[in-house]
């Protein structure tokens, strides 16, 4: 079993980090106890990108990023083709690329586990440049996605506000009018409500929300939704309760080793690994295959952990 000097980046303002107490004292104490020495950045005061800074030039060949899948994808960006490997310690709301990797959601768990775990090659999506894990969405989902996170500070009626904007503003989006090429073929005009590019595709299974078991496919995935109406996501989220909704009636999928995708606005808002940003047209993606290495579970463990996860998500 191979010995990894760690440094853990602990963003103490990720979505479970005050509900579990987690600190960078009590991590530190955790992992002693389990005879795994690491060094915890836990500073609030410095922003991410020095700190970033500081542990890419360190002696740890393992970097972790202890907090939601916006802190990982921040982390990994820089981790790619600097000779280190990502660690994922679980500490947001989705936790997606942990819960596709097997890794324990539990900071106990998690440290546990962390002793035994592998270094595992995945793909990196590009986009202008920059690397993301998940997926990139354009079209009425950012809206949305900006939409919950203002509604969400405020306190018990948050749902029912929330439910109430949703169902506003799928009654008021407009079509997306975009250009779409796929692997240098000719760029079509298209409308929908919204677009999805994903790094490798989601799987089809009971219980399974946007779950991936292949990561190293080297191939993106483009998720058109014609048109979305409250109906179609609730019915959406039946059918992927039940396992079946790659062929409902408003989806289509495509797969690609390239994407471009053009638009007559200067920018778009995006939904880029689960935060809402502006990003100049025209996006370009592509693949790098295996580029990025992340210590996980092995295989068998994974998967197995996989499949116990997927349906609580």
């Amino acid at each position: 079993m191979t010995r990894y000097r760690y440094h853990i980046l602990l963003n103490v303002n990720s979505g479970s980090v005050d509900a579990s107490g987690i600190t960078g004292e009590g991590l530190i104490a955790a992992l002693a106890q389990r005879g795994i020495d690491a060094v915890v950045d836990a500073d609030s005061d410095t922003l991410l990108n020095r700190r970033i800074e500081k542990a890419i030039a360190s002696d740890a060949e393992v970097i972790v990023a202890a907090g939601g899948d916006g802190t990982v994808t921040a982390i990994a960006g820089a981790v790619c083709g600097a000779g280190k490997i990502l660690g994922i310690l679980p500490l947001g709301t989705a936790n997606l690329l942990a819960r596709d990797l097997g890794i324990p959601l539990e900071a106990e768990a998690w440290a546990d586990a962390l002793a035994a775990m592998e270094p595992r090659p995945i793909d990196v999506g590009i986009v202008n440049g920059r690397i993301f894990l998940h997926k990139v969405v354009i079209g009425v989902l950012p809206a949305l996605a900006a939409g919950r996170e203002h509604i969400r500070g405020e306190g018990g009626g948050a749902a029912f506000g929330f439910l109430r904007f949703l169902a506003r503003r799928l009654a008021r989006a407009r079509p997306l009018a975009v250009a779409v090429s796929a692997d240098g073929r000719p760029a079509h005009a298209e409308r929908m409500q919204a677009l999805a590019v994903a790094s490798n595709a989601y799987d089809e299974g009971v219980g399974m929300f946007f779950s991936r078991s292949r990561l190293d496919t080297g191939r993106l995935t483009i998720y058109r939704l014609k048109h979305l109406t409250l109906g179609d996501m609730v019915r959406l989220a039946l059918r992927m309760v039940l396992g079946r909704w790659r062929d409902d009636e408003v989806l289509t999928i495509e797969e690609a080793r390239t994407v471009t995708i053009i638009s007559k606005k200067p920018a778009l808002k995006v939904m880029f690994d689960g935060e809402v940003e502006m990003m100049p047209t025209p996006l370009e993606f592509s693949m790098r295959p295996c580029e990025l290495e992340i210590l996980a579970p092995p295989r068998q463990q994974a998967d197995t952990d996989l499949q116990q996860t997927s349906a609580t998500v």
